[in-house]
């Protein structure tokens, strides 16, 4: 099927349904490619294509994202590794999160993605111990701003960033999966008690872990930039283990309405589902892609980058906040 190109739903249309590119012309496939590269799905793209008919100049492209997919694998293992043997001699529980805990698990949602940073999640009663430990092992402050450094430990949910200073990776330590100031307070003791223990000690969260960590992320702590991304993990991972019990979880750390917004949209996105209601404006937002992959819908875009900053804290907090950041700049 060849689909008219409008926005990014015709990248999710080629993740979901990878026959769908046979047919496609050049204008087709420059919006694929550049949409997949915008929205970080380029090697995702790669695996899922992998053995369809193509030009051969698209051949090339798809066979260097996989190649820096597989690079970028092997970099993100090997991060998780130095943390793990930084943090060895703290007695806590470190969880790996996002990316890198796909592919340390060999889950199907790490096949081809993209990975940046080093994301954990650990005990906040261990925070002060896992900072002294990285530090000690080489990481350091990115930004050592003394604004910033209150801002983090007073209000959000991790450390301010670090980054090794020979290395040049960057690590998040989270002590829990929102901002403390954000409306939704999950069960982040519960989210680590239910942790799986891969075979080197670090962890990952449970399945439904898994999901209710990436709904949190995308709808209740961020603007959707990267949305389509995420999405997909979601619906590998519920592709994968399916979504017995989730209800229940959800509701036991006050994600319910996220986690059932993100089923429906990866159901509209992914599956051939109607949006309706609030969820069309969504699916506005994370396909806002052109032909070329630039952004478009700056109205749609500045509207929910306004309703992140507003989910993240109260609005005299929010204020003073923004202000602090002006005079800063």
């Amino acid at each position: 099927m060849v689909r008219a190109v409008s926005d990014a739903r015709i990248l999710a249309c080629a993740l979901a349904d990878p026959a769908s590119i046979v047919g496609l012309d050049a204008d087709g496939w420059t919006a694929l490619l550049t949409m997949a590269r915008a929205e970080q799905l380029i090697g995702t793209l790669a695996m899922r294509l992998d053995g369809l008919p193509m030009p051969e100049g698209v051949k090339v492209i798809l066979a260097d994202a996989s190649a820096a997919a597989e690079h970028g694998r092997r970099a993100a293992l090997w991060e998780a590794e130095m943390a793990r043997r930084a943090l060895s001699a703290v007695d806590c529980p470190v969880i790996l999160l996002k990316g890198t805990a796909f592919v340390a698990a060999g889950l199907s949602a790490g096949q081809g993605r993209s990975i940046g940073d080093l994301d954990i999640l650990v005990p906040r009663a261990s925070i002060d111990a896992v900072e002294t430990a990285l530090l000690a092992a080489g990481w350091e402050w990115v930004k050592p701003d003394p604004y910033d450094d209150v801002y983090y430990r007073r209000w959000m949910h991790e450390l301010p960033p670090l980054i090794h200073r020979e290395r040049d990776r960057m690590i998040d330590v989270h002590h829990t999966i929102l901002p403390l100031t954000a409306r939704i307070t999950p069960d982040a003791a519960a989210l680590i008690a239910g942790s799986f223990t891969l075979e080197n000690g670090l962890r990952i969260l449970s399945p439904n872990g898994m999901l209710i960590h990436a709904a949190a992320h995308l709808f209740a702590d961020g603007d959707l930039a990267g949305g389509l991304r995420n999405l997909w993990d979601i619906r590998c991972l519920i592709e994968e283990f399916g979504t017995d019990g989730l209800d229940e979880e959800a509701e036991r750390h006050g994600l319910s309405r996220e986690v059932a917004r993100s089923l429906r949209l990866v159901d509209a996105l992914f599956a051939e589902g109607t949006a309706r209601g609030a969820d069309r404006l969504y699916i506005r937002r994370i396909t806002a892609r052109d032909g070329w992959g630039r952004p478009t819908r700056p109205i749609t875009r500045l509207a929910f980058y306004v309703r992140s900053h507003w989910l993240r804290m109260p609005l005299a907090m929010l204020a003073r906040h923004l202000w602090t950041k002006w005079r800063k700049a």
